[in-house]
């Protein structure tokens, strides 16, 4: 952990010196440069080299070996020899510091549930739970024990968030939004060592709870839409503007606030006064989800915030903040996945024992049991995503690629199971008052859009993947195509070929050798059959990708960029090939027939998926085997989870 850690300040260093070299003027991103030859308006082109700029800034924070380009996916996809050590995930350590202070949590919240004192009056997390973890330990999960925290890694802490999830699902969300995507990682990843001596320590004790408010009335999935402004008066800032739909938003607790200064985005640490007042209001609106917490509006008018809780990254701006930590939280929101997974599950199976139709209980009948299996399966996958995610940005890898498949897969498939297995087996009780499908359904929704809509995540994961090979072989193509007064290329078209042939002969160099290269194919020692027919088919997926992305950004060349339908496809079948290889990996460490199993049927529907093949008769008698299994209570994920009541008490509504 040190030695990545002072390799990426190195980097970072490093990076900062060549930015002040070159002026912002002078930079074009690849994105900005396509955009305008491929005939988009000059605005649209700036905006969209902002966000892509912001990207690369946060890049250059990482030492060569651990950005994108270097990441396990881009070798993967783009080099002919898959570095499948970098796909296996080290089991995290027993002895970890920060465990004691994990099961004091994890005491905390079943004390509190049994007595069912976790909400308060309203409906939200009580203070006093709020209070008990943070004497337990756990605001500061990922504040380093100098600072008050406990240290934790994020392996660890993924899991831990797992295991919250199984209790209470918010409040593993309320940890992800303080320590992932809060004031915590701003501080830790951009703060000065006086910021952290100051509030690091409050935000580890939880005396000072933490959001960040990024997201604006007109600003979303398009930052540079931002209008809220902070203008420097004397030893404060001003600030203006509004922010909306920002998660623990409440007085007296503070907020990392991305806003314009001087025109530029920056980041500043702000501390929201116990009450309201004339400078800082409260927007409130009916929300379905997240009811179990505070979900605000903010409405700033010459709010003050101390100069000295602008936070100043060595490289980059307020941008580069926000993008920094969007990577723990989409991790985290699939490690939550899995323990809302695990909770549903759970809560099938007595249903489907009791549950009784022409004299025979349904968890007999084969499409139940198919539900049954399709969700261990997803359970699989998403832990095997997030531990290796995690393992990756411990390591010190940026891990972009990584955590936006782990978001895209978790929340999918937590939407999944509530609607397609959860809800449907239990029929229509499920929108009775008191069950757990009807009272938090928007919950089980609405991580599909956190951290980024997931088809638009889809299409910066193909961004980030094809765009090193999009610099290498297409960028010349495009500034020759504009060189020689050409709108595209038509390779039917001699002329054009001649014309270009400079800067096409290495992009057809490359593409014979990946023409001719077959699957890069490992013998994995001790890995069962089953799983090594997935590990090989991912193989040979992998060796057709490179030609597949090519392929399309040929076609359509400058145009790439409005073609979205054919980019979320594309990168899809890149993130289902990554889910097949890691969960592969994954099942064999962990010696367990049921989860060799479960891994093996979600395996089968991706592969499916991606084939187009039909599912065979052997396919549904191993998804019936495996939820055999599982009732006879031989899956260890769900062991000792607290079920509902089968039969819901009826009571009158208002």
């Amino acid at each position: 952990m040190t030695t990545t850690r002072d390799e990426n300040k190195e980097a970072a260093a490093q990076a900062a010196g060549e930015e002040k070299q070159t002026a912002a003027a002078e930079t074009r991103t690849f994105a900005e440069t396509a955009l305008r030859l491929g005939g988009k308006t000059e605005e649209e082109a700036l905006r969209t080299g902002a966000v892509d700029r912001a990207d690369e800034q946060v890049e250059s924070m990482f030492a060569p070996q651990y950005k994108t380009v270097n990441s396990p996916i881009h070798k993967a996809v783009w080099e002919d020899k898959i570095p499948l050590e970098l796909f296996e995930s080290p089991a995290p350590s027993t002895q970890a510091a920060c465990l004691p202070a994990m099961n004091r949590c994890l005491e905390v919240l079943r004390r509190h549930k049994q007595a069912k004192t976790i909400w308060d009056a309203s409906g939200r997390i009580s203070e006093t739970v709020l209070s008990d973890l943070g004497a337990a330990g756990y605001w500061g999960m990922l504040i380093e024990p100098k600072y008050g925290g406990q240290g934790a890694s994020l392996q660890h802490f993924m899991r831990f968030l797992t295991q919250v999830a199984l209790i209470d699902p918010t409040c593993a969300g309320l940890a992800s939004v303080h320590g992932c995507i809060g004031a915590v990682d701003p501080l830790r990843s951009f703060g000065s060592e006086e910021q952290k001596q100051r509030l690091l320590p409050r935000l580890a004790s939880g005396d000072l709870l933490s959001g960040f408010a990024l997201t604006e009335p007109n600003a979303g999935s398009d930052l540079t839409a931002l209008r809220t402004t902070a203008t420097l008066d004397g030893d404060h800032y001003l600030v203006n503007g509004e922010k909306l739909f920002i998660t623990n938003a409440v007085p007296g607790r503070a907020v990392g606030v991305v806003c314009l200064i001087d025109g530029k985005p920056a980041a500043l640490i702000a501390e929201l006064p116990k009450e309201e007042n004339d400078s800082f209001q409260l927007k409130h609106y009916g929300l379905y989800a997240l009811k179990h917490t505070y979900n605000n509006g903010l409405v700033f008018k010459n709010f003050r915030v101390p100069r000295e809780n602008l936070l100043a990254p060595p490289v980059g701006d307020g941008l580069t903040v926000a993008y920094h930590g969007l990577n723990l939280g989409r991790l985290a929101l699939c490690a939550t996945a899995s323990g809302v997974m695990r909770m549903m599950l759970a809560n099938i199976l007595p249903w489907a024992h009791f549950r009784e139709t022409y004299g025979q209980p349904i968890e007999t009948r084969e499409l139940v049991k198919r539900r049954i299996a399709r969700v261990a399966g997803l359970i699989t996958a998403a832990d095997a995503l997030v531990e290796w995610g995690s393992s990756l940005l411990d390591r010190g890898y940026r891990g972009e690629l990584e955590c936006i498949i782990a978001k895209i897969f978790g929340s999918e498939a937590e939407k999944e199971t509530a609607i397609e297995y959860f809800m449907k087996t239990h029929g229509g009780r499920s929108f009775v008052h008191g069950h757990l499908f009807g009272d938090n359904v928007h919950d089980f929704l609405a991580p599909c859009i956190y951290e980024g809509e997931g088809e638009m995540l889809g299409m910066a994961f193909f961004k980030s993947l094809a765009k090193a090979h999009g610099v290498q072989f297409f960028e010349p193509v495009g500034l020759a195509l504009q060189r020689e007064g050409l709108r595209t290329m038509n390779p039917a078209n001699p002329a054009h070929v001649w014309k270009l042939r400079n800067e096409l002969v290495p992009y057809g160099f490359w593409w014979l050798g990946k023409t001719l290269a077959g699957p890069d194919r490992h013998h994995v020692e001790g890995l069962s059959p089953t799983l090594q027919e997935h590990v090989d088919f991912a193989a040979e997926m992998l060796s057709n990708l490179p030609l597949e992305l090519s392929e399309a950004m040929v076609k359509h060349q400058l145009k790439l960029a409005d073609r979205q339908c054919r980019i979320a496809y594309l990168s899809q079948r890149v993130q289902d090939t990554i889910t097949i290889l890691v969960t592969a990996l994954w099942a064999k460490r962990q010696n367990d027939e049921v989860i060799e199993a479960a891994a093996d049927i979600v395996c089968q529907d991706l592969t499916r998926k991606l084939t187009g093949a039909h599912p065979s008769d052997t396919y549904f008698k191993k998804t019936s085997k495996l939820a055999d299994m599982i009732i006879e209570g031989r899956y260890k994920p769900i062991e000792g989870i607290d079920r509902a009541d089968i039969l819901l008490p009826y009571s009158k509504t208002k």
